[in-house]
């Protein structure tokens, strides 16, 4: 994979982004308003928190000690670690919480606090997903080794034609999966890409830090409860699984009904790597926003229902996406550009599971470019 290879067409409307990065620029100019984490960021970092580690807490003090309420705690830390991610970490690793270095590598630390390894995340998200978005064999997002086909690029095999039934199940087990096999995966790849090269970082150290990372994790969240609660083990393990199905499949399911859907485009680069858009169209025709009218739905994942504000401008937090994302729209609109939208989450939910369901029938009538 030789992600500097690829080209985008600087010649398609190149006005576009330059008017809108003007636009929104703008916007925070006048109104002097910093484009990092205010108070209502800062009082949700503290919430999420909160919501992750006090029924952990709870439950290694004595004070939850039946079966079934430390389920209910579990499942409540399902909700506070999707929390975290989608809300903190999220904009701490791509360095859009603050302008303070240290204070966005302290809060993108929190990834390993629910199982994963930054430095992957980073290169998977933001370097892969970000610049290549729905682009065959660069975007890893709609790349699931032939289990599900997410594009109509990728080979259509027989056991497609189930997936639309069997992906809740895998999207539950996602962070699962990256706790026990994915940052190996990807490290190696990585490192034999090159792409660790450019992180500054060397393979042993990055192995190293995964291992020394996930061993402290587990002691501290699977370890700690069978020892300090009256819990049997498999209870505590039961809970464990619990809290990460819960997370899992709130990520998957808001993070593939922003991309993979009926109306979005998906891209493959021609002989000479190139593609057909420039880099700022191409992430309007790959994306698109869902419930922007339901204001605690959108608190609580981080504002990544304003999706193309986020591919657009991820070096702004996403409590801003909201009051930039008519500047966004009104701009496209001008330029004749694309803006996907769902009115409801389930509209975008339906759109997702109605493409899965085409493409694994081999039946898509969706938008498929080549360059």
């Amino acid at each position: 994979m030789n992600v500097k290879a690829v080209k985008f067409n600087l010649e398609d409307k190149p006005e576009f982004f330059t008017e809108l990065r003007k636009n929104v620029n703008n916007y925070f100019k006048e109104n002097n308003i910093s484009k990092h984490a205010n108070f209502n960021m800062k009082f949700k970092t503290v919430f999420m928190l909160t919501l992750y580690f006090t029924p952990l807490v709870l439950m290694v003090v004595g004070e939850v000690t039946q079966l079934w309420p430390s389920m209910i705690m579990w499942a409540i830390m399902g909700f506070g670690m999707s929390g975290i991610g989608l809300s903190v970490m999220h904009d701490a690793n791509h360095g859009s919480y603050s302008n303070n270095k240290k204070v966005n590598y302290a809060l993108g630390y929190l990834l390993n606090f629910i199982g994963g390894y930054p430095l992957n995340w980073k290169i998977q998200h933001n370097v892969l997903h970000h610049s290549f978005t729905n682009v065959h064999g660069y975007d890893e997002d709609i790349d699931k080794k032939g289990i599900i086909r997410f594009s109509p690029t990728q080979p259509r095999n027989g056991i497609h034609k189930f997936q639309v039934l069997y992906a809740p199940f895998l999207y539950g087990i996602l962070t699962i999966y990256w706790l026990i096999a994915k940052d190996f995966d990807q490290i190696i790849r990585y490192n034999k890409s090159d792409l660790l090269k450019a992180q500054g970082i060397t393979f042993a150290r990055a192995i190293f830090e995964i291992i020394f990372n996930k061993i402290w994790y587990l002691a501290l969240f699977l370890a700690l409860p069978i020892i300090a609660t009256d819990l049997i083990w498999w209870q505590v393990l039961l809970g464990f699984l619990l809290m990460h199905f819960i997370s899992g499949l709130i990520l998957a399911l808001i993070f593939q009904s922003a991309h993979v859907l009926e109306e979005t485009s998906f891209y493959k680069v021609d002989d000479k790597s190139s593609l057909e858009n420039n880099w700022a169209i191409h992430q309007l025709k790959t994306t698109s926003n869902f419930a922007n009218g339901s204001i605690f739905f959108s608190w609580f994942i981080g504002g990544l229902n304003y999706q193309i504000e986020h591919h657009l401008f991820p070096n702004i937090c996403h409590v801003h996406y909201r009051n930039i994302a008519s500047i966004v729209k009104e701009t496209a609109k001008k330029h004749n550009v694309p803006y996907y939208q769902h009115k409801t989450f389930f509209g975008a939910l339906k759109s997702h599971f109605t493409m899965l369901y085409k493409l694994g029938k081999g039946s898509v009538n969706t938008k498929l470019a080549t360059a």
